[in-house]
């Protein structure tokens, strides 16, 4: 038995009741024993569902014995979710039926790559490495991986994405699969929870934010009257609440404030619930709820093979709501065909990069039988154009309301719609207001208005635009905010409504809108706009950067334009050339191809510098950036950005024409097969694994006496060591999520091993630490049975100890004194005894990450032997008081500290004139004035401005 739980990485109690207990196991308990027994676990998982009653199969109910009416709701509001949001809109998948748009979540869903940065800092920060790793590349800056592996074990995340990318289809999945209890074994963390769908478009319209008591009703679910009293609030106490918050761009600037106050009551009162919030990347900056224990990752671009996979998905679902044995087959060529265009033609692959363009580009292909517009433009009029008029061209409808309208008098209409919801920062408006506006464009419409009231011609938009939808009683939206964007943008330019558009430039809700105007208007239009965009850039300091890049990212979609308007927009894109940070970098990358051409090359480039232009162009992606790449593969000082670029082209190019001609030793993740197939032609020995590589596979490219570094992470088939035998080489290993390896005894036999790294490998028989004589460092992520230091199975004499937020719950500093040469300790979380660490006399670095707050340091005895700190996640109540009594040593302090809200104030240390400080982020500094001229350095360092003198006369604006 014991044998059997170290292999699944389970604890006793889980074990023995799942094979004993009177209790049905969980999915992912049945997941694990069958991956130790080595058998399949899909038979295990059928048997296991059928154990279960009707009901249970859905639903985790409280073990109140007085809960028998919350979980008969339960059960029906789970039915409800399932239902509603069980189907998938998908973009013009059978125009002569409209009822056939939608297709099974399960059927249409795709699972796209998310990307996670690391939030404590940057390859060369110097950061402990050990910290690095722990979250998922060695060294590097981003991890990408699909996205119910990225959102494995989290219950705090914020998700950015362009418009049409896929974040509400993720949120709608996530409803549906928590719903169903038929979850991935990713996410075992929020079996049994109960879904609550909350998009803010709605939410906010209705006024306050709502409360738990209010979530059904706010969203219109008719089942709202049926919920039994209190039981949302028990819900989310009990930690089984998921709140899927869709939409924050969505809400006004002005209400954002008042949104995230909301949100943090939300954290206070359920902190054990689980919350994922969808926003556009620049609706709030980097670090927005990073003080509330939030991960960010990123929607990335749809790969090539993404593309394949939904182009396949698109023309099945076409097929089977298609009649005729003739269409299918010509369904079937051009899948074949539009696959071979994207892959050959570049312009083409440019405008498949998320989901709702690649659903556009197949329906167009369908429609033009095989033809397809160039720009992102066109496509957009022609999907208009086909959702408009060719649906009921195609199925010879005449006027079955009783009113005939023209595509241009159907355009008109909407474009009235979409312009008001644009200029009120909205996104749905009720019945109402609809009919008013209508209403106001009839008398200018004689035709429409002989033909019908307002009431009558929004119901026929409804019914007929393809562009309109109803998705409550009383409400009507878009289908897509993309098309609401593209419509306002075109009514604006025909009201003339320059300076209106300028004043809201500066508000993300209003970038698209902007971009797109420049497309439809006209050439002396469009030096106007341009011309007032970049002059307002010069005067608003604290706006310049955001108005003159968008500026040069309407220079995409501006088919003809004065070249002394282009050559001055373009200089003042150049003025923010280079980036100096990730977010500099994405801003940039949001203009487009375009901003490659202003990239410098390594030349005289400072290190953030290099690696930001590097993560520049690897966003963007394409032929042109990998040359702009190609420029920094003999510089050492960007090695790590190279790296991590990987992932953002093809596996076999990039490794040829980027990774083989890196000058020194660099460290590289392999995250797919296609990577792995290039590694052997890479002169690496710092390498890491993300995901199931068997141990043949890893090692099969690398020499034994070249692998010094070894890093695998997330693998849930490994189960032994052995296969390092060879690799004396070996220095650093680090192991992290590895549910099933338990012998490290092997690791003794590689006495150059100096660095162990183990973070979440529950099953690791930790005594196994007692031999590994030769450690200097040693970082730990994991609960451990221990309660104290000095009981830890650890003789070697470290220098560096690590330990992450799992080991500091789990024991206390008690015994640290055992490694008197200890010069170096990394806390994530709060621990006791730090008392302790005053007696380690050669202690120099002290990093406190995470909720390791700096109060903690007020049980610590004067220990002037540190002399540097490093401060993660600055948050409320942190404050350097205790510094110059506790850390009179101190000689270089590095703080992160990205919230605007929350200034680090460094008055405190103000007697300390020998200090170094470096303040990563963008959060306000105070008391700077108390240290000499360069004792504080901001990263990224502050723009001044983005030039040297504003105009005469020209005063700061906001």
């Amino acid at each position: 038995m014991a044998g059997l739980e170290l292999r699944a990485g389970l604890g006793h109690t889980t074990a023995s009741g799942a094979l004993n207990g009177p209790t049905v196991p969980s999915e992912a308990t049945v997941v694990a024993l069958a991956r130790a027994l080595g058998t399949d676990a899909s038979p295990l998982l059928e048997l296991r569902r059928k154990a279960l009653p009707t009901a249970a199969v859905r639903t985790v109910v409280s073990r109140d014995a007085d809960a028998d009416g919350d979980a008969q709701f339960e059960e029906r509001y789970r039915q409800y979710v399932e239902q509603r949001h069980g189907q998938l809109s998908v973009v013009g998948l059978d125009l002569s039926r409209p009822d056939r748009a939608c297709w099974p979540l399960d059927a249409a869903y795709l699972s796209l790559e998310l990307s996670a940065s690391i939030p404590v800092g940057r390859a060369g920060d110097g950061l402990p490495a050990s910290a690095e790793l722990r979250l998922g590349t060695p060294g590097g800056e981003v991890r990408v991986e699909r996205a119910e592996q990225a959102l494995a074990g989290l219950r705090r995340v914020l998700v950015r994405g362009l418009a049409g990318g896929g974040k509400t289809t993720l949120l709608q999945w996530l409803a549906v699969a928590i719903a169903r209890g038929d979850l991935p074994t990713e996410l075992a963390h929020v079996e049994g929870c109960v879904p609550f769908v909350l998009p803010l478009r709605t939410v906010v319209r209705r006024g306050a934010l709502p409360g738990p008591q209010d979530y059904l009703e706010a969203v219109g679910c008719p089942l709202q009257g049926a919920q039994p009293s209190g039981w949302a609030d028990r819900v989310l106490s009990m930690g089984r609440g998921v709140l899927l918050i869709d939409g924050l761009d969505e809400v006004p600037q002005t209400q954002r404030a008042q949104t995230r106050q909301w949100l943090r009551e939300l954290l206070a009162a359920y902190p054990q619930a689980v919350y994922l919030m969808t926003t556009r990347p620049s609706a709030v900056p980097e670090g927005w709820l990073a003080d509330c224990e939030f991960t960010e990752l990123t929607v990335r671009a749809m790969s090539a093979r993404d593309v394949a996979v939904f182009v396949t998905r698109w023309h099945a679902a076409a097929a089977v709501a298609t009649d005729t044995e003739q269409e299918r087959t010509h369904l079937a060529a051009l899948e074949t065909q539009l696959k071979d265009t994207v892959r050959s033609q570049r312009d083409l692959a440019r405008l498949t990069t998320t989901p709702l363009l690649c659903a556009l580009v197949c329906a167009l292909h369908r429609d033009r039988r095989g033809h397809l517009p160039h720009g992102r433009m066109e496509l957009y009029e022609a999907a208009l154009s086909m959702l408009m008029v060719r649906r009921d061209r195609e199925r010879d409808i005449g006027a079955p309301e009783g009113l005939v309208l023209t595509e241009h008098q159907s355009i008109q209409l909407l474009q009235r719609l979409a312009y008001w919801l644009i200029r009120n920062g909205q996104t749905e408006m009720d019945h109402e207001t609809a009919h008013a506006l209508i209403d106001d464009a009839l008398p200018a419409m004689p035709q429409v208005a002989c033909q019908s009231d307002a009431a009558g011609v929004l119901d026929h938009l409804l019914a007929r635009s393809g562009l309109l939808r109803a998705p409550a009683a009383d409400t009507i939206d878009f289908v897509h905010r993309t098309f609401q964007d593209y419509l306002g943008a075109k009514a604006a330019v025909e009201a003339r409504d320059i300076p209106l558009l300028v004043r809201q430039a500066h508000d993300d809700q209003w970038e698209d809108v902007l971009r797109m105007a420049v497309a439809h208007a006209r050439p002396h239009e469009r030096v106007t706009l341009l011309r007032r965009l970049i002059t307002r850039g010069d005067r608003a300091l604290r706006h310049r950067a955001r108005l003159h890049l968008l500026a040069a990212a309407c220079l995409e979609h501006a088919t003809e334009i004065d070249p002394g308007v282009r050559q001055e927009v373009e200089q003042r894109a150049a003025a923010l050339v280079p980036p100096r940070s990730e977010e500099e970098a994405s801003a940039l990358a949001a203009v487009g191809p375009v901003i490659l051409g202003l990239l410098p090359g390594p030349d005289r480039l400072e290190e953030d510098e290099a690696e930001a232009v590097i993560r520049t162009a690897a966003i963007i992606g394409g032929d042109a950036a990998l040359t702009v790449i190609k420029k920094f593969r003999t510089s050492t000082q960007a090695r790590w950005a190279l790296a991590n670029a990987w992932n953002s082209f093809d596996s076999h190019d990039y490794a040829r024409e980027v990774l083989a001609h890196i000058p020194c030793d660099f460290p590289v993740t392999v995250r797919s097969p296609e990577q792995l197939a290039e590694l052997h032609s890479l002169q690496t020995g710092q390498v890491g694994f993300l995901g199931n590589f068997t141990a043949e596979e890893m090692m099969a490219p690398l020499g034994p006496q070249d692998l010094h570094y070894l890093n695998i992470n997330r693998n849930f088939e490994l189960r032994e060591l052995d296969f390092l035998r060879p690799y004396t080489a070996l220095a650093r290993l680090g192991l992290f999520e590895c549910p099933n390896i338990v012998d490290l005894a092997l690791l003794a036999d590689l006495s150059s091993l100096v660095t162990l790294e183990l973070a979440d490998c529950d099953a690791i028989r930790i005594d196994d630490l007692e031999a590994l004589n030769q450690l200097q460092s040693l970082s730990l992520d994991m609960e451990l049975p221990h309660p104290n230091l000095g009981a830890l199975p650890v003789s070697a004499d470290l220098t560096t100890l690590d330990l992450g937020t799992a080991t500091c719950r789990s024991l206390t500093l008690d015994g640290i004194a055992r490694w008197p040469n200890l010069r170096r300790l990394d806390l994530s979380g709060p621990i006791g005894g730090l008392s302790h660490a005053a007696k380690l006399l050669e202690l120099e670095d002290l990093i406190l990450l995470g909720d390791a707050c700096l109060s903690m340091l007020e049980e610590l005895p004067p220990a002037p032997q540190v002399n540097e700190l490093w401060r993660g996640s600055w948050r409320d109540g942190d404050d350097l008081s205790l510094l110059p009594t506790k850390l009179p040593g101190l000689r270089k302090l590095t703080v992160w500290a990205y919230a605007p809200e929350r200034p680090v104030d460094l008055t405190p240390l103000r007697g300390m004139t020998d200090l170094a400080i470096r303040i990563q982020g963008t959060a306000p500094v105070l008391g700077t004035e108390h240290f000499p001229t360069n004792a504080v350095v901001r990263v990224p360092r502050p723009r001044v401005g983005t030039r040297a003198t504003l105009p005469n006369g020209a005063a700061e604006l906001q």
